[in-house]
């Protein structure tokens, strides 16, 4: 897990959530649904309609709103209820609310705060995401597969073409570990490709060994 990043997760990257979209994500607080308004700003809400309770994340974006797919509440970035459609001359009390979290984009990653930060996320200067993928293993067996720890700004990886390949883990349930792969900003089209395979080769032997047992 990335450790001391004073309570940001990068939950995507910036590329997965193109305007008008929502997708489900996870925090330590739980899940969210992360979605990004038509002008393009991106928010984080609790992963449940008050109203019923559906998942907020299965629904869609109209507008800069994000709404139920179940009876259409809709909800503006701040978390207040913007429209309810079975009573539409209604304007919804304030009372009538979804939870939200803060929200950061730098470097093409999505970071989401629980609670209040003090501080800004890290700033990855200088890399580029290439891709996120999850790995049925968890984050101390990657760790050992690599061979080092996660730090504030992510695990660095050698991979055996000498190539140096960040990785940010994020635990997600049943020990799986959504796992966002930055390079070095300036690196080449064959490059993208050596470094896309060499983690699909560490997915597999981190797999493998949390199927076994034998790492931990």
């Amino acid at each position: 897990m990335l450790s001391d990043t004073a309570g940001w997760t990068p939950v995507a990257l910036s590329a997965d959530l193109p305007a008008g979209t929502v997708m489900p994500a996870r925090t330590p607080a739980g899940p969210i649904a992360l979605w990004r308004s038509q002008s393009g700003h991106a928010a984080a809400s609790a992963d449940r309609c008050p109203h019923r309770g559906m998942r907020l994340s299965h629904g869609f974006v109209r507008g800069e709103a994000l709404s139920c797919i179940y009876h259409g509440w809709s909800y503006a970035r701040p978390g207040n209820c913007l429209r309810i459609p079975a009573h539409p001359g209604l304007t919804p009390p304030e009372t009538i609310r979804v939870a939200t979290h803060e929200v950061e984009e730098s470097g093409g990653v999505i970071w989401v705060a629980v609670g209040e930060p003090t501080i800004q996320p890290p700033r990855l200067e200088g890399l580029a995401p290439l891709r996120s993928l999850t790995a049925h293993a968890g984050i101390a067996v990657l760790e050992a597969v690599v061979g080092a720890k996660a730090g504030p700004e992510g695990l660095v990886w050698q991979a055996q073409n000498s190539q140096e390949i960040r990785l940010l883990l994020v635990p997600q349930e049943d020990d799986h570990t959504l796992i966002h792969v930055l390079l070095d900003e300036k690196s080449s089209a064959s490059q993208r490709v050596a470094a896309s395979r060499a983690i699909e080769s560490l997915r597999r032997t981190a797999e493998y060994l949390q199927a076994k047992g034998i790492a931990s």
